[in-house]
């Protein structure tokens, strides 16, 4: 972009995306669970009939089956406290965690992938191209997780993508020749971006519905809180350790991720929101 214009046209391209908030606030409806839990029931019932509608009319306008009414025992938590009121400390440990070493191991990669593919010996231009090429798979790597959550389960998606990326990270590191950077990256990126499907997925359903984007947004803090010490320590271990040593603190910390949702998560497939969240 900066060999055909200025920086600025950097900046303004990347706010361009912004204008999809003005599409969503217009065409997304507000959550029926939100305005039933602030007391709004013809607002909830109203947006549920205009999705009930619009099913019927894909399905030829068959009638939707009565739904069954699902009795949970209610939690008296409110605000903050319930991040870490019983039933929701071990969830709030194990996304904070699983968030802080996912983006910890995420961000100094990506974040140095193209100095360190100088650092072995491509030019400026080539780890250019290498970086974009071996990004791509991010898109299947989204895909393929978005279909696996369903089918496998929530746990098993996203430990098997940290810790694919945790192995692709350590050959990456370990490649002797370019067609091995190459695969290693794909690898490495694919299962990633797959983490990432998975990690937005999982997230908001282990909370109940007044506090789904604090408990959500608080497990993101936290991750970049990893996303920013990493890169400046890779800063460090760089000279010290070499490449090895940078790519192994990836894996090692994709890895670390993988073992907080193994012995901490708690699977949400095939569950509607109100059994996870009671």
């Amino acid at each position: 972009m900066l060999s055909v214009a200025d920086w600025r046209w950097v900046f303004i391209l990347q706010g361009v995306p912004a204008i999809f908030v003005l599409i969503v606030r217009r065409y997304v409806p507000e959550s029926p669970r939100w305005l039933a839990s602030r007391g709004d029931i013809a607002g909830a019932d109203k947006v549920m009939s205009d999705i009930e509608a619009k099913i019927s009319q894909r399905l030829d306008g068959a009638a939707l089956p009565a739904p069954s009414p699902q009795f949970v025992e209610a939690r008296n938590t409110r605000g903050l406290s319930t991040l870490f009121a019983a039933g929701y400390a071990q969830r709030t440990l194990m996304l904070w965690s699983l968030w802080f070493f996912a983006l910890l191991g995420f961000y100094g990669l990506t974040t140095w992938l193209g100095a360190l593919l100088q650092a072995k010996g491509f030019p400026v231009t080539k780890s250019v191209s290498y970086t974009i090429v071996i990004s791509l798979a991010g898109i299947p790597g989204f895909l393929t997780a978005a279909w696996l959550i369903e089918s496998l389960g929530r746990k098993p998606t996203l430990i098997g993508a940290l810790l694919g990326a945790a192995i692709a990270c350590y050959f990456y590191g370990a490649a002797a020749d370019q067609v091995q950077l190459i695969i290693a990256g794909l690898c490495m990126q694919f299962c990633a971006f797959g983490m990432w499907s998975a990690l937005y997925a999982y997230t908001p359903e282990l909370y109940p519905t007044h506090v789904r984007a604090t408990g959500t947004g608080f497990a993101s803090a936290v991750g970049r809180i990893g996303s920013l010490i990493d890169p400046s320590l890779i800063g460090f271990i760089l000279p010290a350790a070499g490449q090895s040593g940078v790519f192994a603190l990836g894996a090692g910390a994709f890895g670390l991720a993988a073992l907080a949702v193994l012995l901490l998560g708690e699977e949400t497939k095939g569950r509607t929101l109100e059994s996870i969240s009671h």
